[in-house]
């Protein structure tokens, strides 16, 4: 499903705060900027912005209060709506990978986002050793077409 039509303002990545211990970032936000990997349906010269948090630590303790403060921020400051969000779910999130296997608590951070109203996609930067280790069998695969 692509999202080449503009219809998206600002698009949010929340990462694992476990992960962020070890990780800069630098993959989703590389990601995102060249668009590709998950950001691949988004159009380059689209003016989106990016707004990256971490999910406060398990079970996503701070997600509530991140999502509703971006959506009031994105409104008063940027004029934009709250259905011109979308929500990424970081790879260190919804993926096995090289920092854990898939969050546990997915299902929950899920749905306290779209209780807020916000469109959630998952996924963000895809890893070639990670990607390698799912081919192997080492690691679950992961729909990168999915929402």
């Amino acid at each position: 499903m692509g999202d080449k039509t503009g219809q998206t303002k600002i698009i949010g990545v929340i990462q694992c705060d476990f992960a962020r211990e070890r990780c800069s970032g630098f993959g989703c936000m590389n990601s995102f900027t060249r668009r590709i990997d998950a950001f691949a349906r988004y159009a380059k010269d689209a003016g989106v912005m990016l707004v990256p948090f971490n999910c406060g630590g398990c079970p996503g303790r701070r997600i509530s209060r991140v999502a509703a403060n971006l959506i009031k921020r994105a409104k008063k400051k940027a004029e934009v709506d709250k259905e011109e969000i979308v929500i990424h779910l970081a790879s260190c999130i919804v993926t096995d990978n090289g920092h854990y296997p898939p969050c546990p608590h997915i299902d929950y951070i899920e749905k306290i986002l779209k209780r807020k109203g916000l469109k959630v996609r998952k996924g963000s930067y895809r890893s070639n050793t990670a990607s390698r280790r799912r081919a192997e069998g080492i690691y679950e695969q992961f729909d990168w077409d999915g929402e």
